[in-house]
């Protein structure tokens, strides 16, 4: 499929720069090409994948409107997989609204949201697995982030996909040539013999399902917040997991009124780092919304860091907050380490829940632990061993759903074969398992799905 018009639009970030890139594809890619470029030595044609430098001019005029590298490159051998033109200006904003105008009355149209990816997608260019890794690519925040994404955009998800689907297709033309064909045509074997075949591909579907909350938090990070009474070092222990002052501290309990919040990587992970005001009464209005604010940030929070005075036994105000956040995933950490130890451990122990990691050591202060806590962040959230390295992950709530429906089709196969269902049932079900992994890339998309996905895109891409 081919784009029956030719769309244009500015790829570079809005604001100045040292180039700026306008990117146009679809049939009439070289003759606005050649009605608006002039090099400087006049090719008889243009040669694909050439960079080419001259000046882009107004047609009607001859007026100059920039000196330009240009690159023609004839499809399918591009990005969309339609003629494509390339014109690399200066990076100014109203240099690049001005050659973009001259565009469009040369016969473009304004490009859509992500429709150079759709058409990558539409022409056989990307699947839609790879189309989604394009977005991820851009809007990476960490160097396993972008990894992970180069991953999918280099094709090792849908090569995972496409495993598992050819071993679907060669269960279900076992299963179907056991409709076809009588037992005196040659076909002996019963349909779904060997269950351990069926009980594989749904183990494959299922574990590649697992990646899901890991993928989703290497690509969109975590809410982190740092909670607990007055004056436990909590801005302290912003400031030295930012390294560097962002908070005020001070000795005075209350100083912190408002939240701060700042992104960090810790441990390969995305994280947005919250202080809050230290929960006790209020003792004024002020105190009291920036304490309701504390509760806002909590309930929206991936996970907490409980932070408890160590140079002093449990408050009350402490144990009533920790009876307040079970249900939550937190990380208890007892401060000031430097100064001798009161805090009673097992009695902290006694006031959590069972699946709460252990108390981990800090003086905020003077910087100790803190590497402890960096890893101890990262499995709380991950919940796997900081050595552990994950393949082939997924980071679309799509995928996974995609994933699960499938392996919920095979069950049912199974279950049906187990108890003697007819082939043809059985069929069905597997079928349901094919379109539910060509969802994810592309083969069996509704229509309404990828308009929703590609409008995620900027303009440009």
């Amino acid at each position: 499929m081919t784009g029956r018009d030719t769309i244009a639009a500015i790829a570079t970030p809005p604001g100045v720069g040292g180039i700026g890139l306008i990117r146009v594809s679809g049939p009439a890619s070289e003759g606005i090409a050649r009605r608006l470029f002039r090099p400087i030595h006049l090719p008889a044609s243009f040669l694909s994948h050439h960079l080419y430098h001259g000046e882009i001019v107004t047609p009607e005029t001859g007026a100059i409107l920039d000196d330009v590298l240009v690159a023609f490159m004839r499809g399918p051998r591009t990005y969309t997989g339609e003629d494509t033109f390339e014109i690399n200006c200066h990076g100014g904003p109203l240099i690049l609204r001005t050659v973009l105008a001259e565009v469009f009355r040369a016969g473009a149209r304004p490009a859509e949201r992500g429709e150079f990816t759709k058409r990558a997608f539409l022409n056989g260019r990307l699947d839609l697995s790879q189309a989604e890794a394009v977005l991820d690519l851009v809007a990476a925040k960490t160097p396993e982030g972008l990894s992970a994404a180069v991953d999918r955009l280099k094709g090792r998800l849908s090569g995972r996909i496409e495993m598992i689907r050819d071993g679907i297709i060669g269960l279900l033309a076992g299963i179907e040539a056991a409709i076809d064909f009588a037992e005196d045509d040659g076909v002996v074997d019963t349909p779904g013999a060997d269950l351990a075949e069926i009980q594989t591909l749904i183990d494959d579907l299922r574990s590649l399902a697992a990646t899901y909350r890991r993928g989703r938090i290497t690509r969109d990070g975590i809410g982190v917040v740092i909670a607990g009474r007055p004056n436990v070092g909590k801005s302290s222990l912003l400031n030295r997991l930012l390294g560097e002052k962002r908070a005020i501290v001070t000795p005075t309990p209350g100083t912190t009124r408002d939240f701060i919040e700042e992104a960090i990587t810790i441990e390969g992970i995305p994280v947005r780092l919250t202080d809050t005001a230290g929960i006790r009464l209020p003792e004024n209005a002020i105190e009291k919304e920036g304490i309701d604010l504390v509760w806002e940030r909590i309930a929206t929070a991936d996970a907490l860091l409980v932070l408890l005075d160590g140079s002093m036994g449990l408050t009350p105000e402490d144990q009533e907050f920790l009876s307040e956040m079970q249900s939550k995933p937190m990380l208890p950490v007892i401060n000031k380490s430097d100064l001798p130890e009161r805090l009673d451990e097992k009695r902290l122990r006694s006031l959590l829940p069972d699946t709460t990691p252990p108390a981990v050591r800090i003086s905020a202060k003077y910087g100790d632990g803190i590497d402890r806590l960096k890893a101890a962040i990262r499995d709380m959230v991950l919940a796997t061993p900081a050595e552990e390295t994950a393949g082939i992950m997924i980071a679309d709530l799509r995928h996974k759903v995609a994933l699960e429906k499938a392996a919920e089709c095979l069950v049912r196969a199974r279950e049906g074969l187990h108890e003697g269902l007819s082939p043809e049932l059985t069929s069905l079900e597997i079928r349901g398992a094919l379109d539910s992994l060509g969802e994810i890339t592309g083969r069996t998309t509704p229509e309404e799905v990828l308009d929703r996905i590609f409008a995620n895109f900027c303009v440009g891409k």
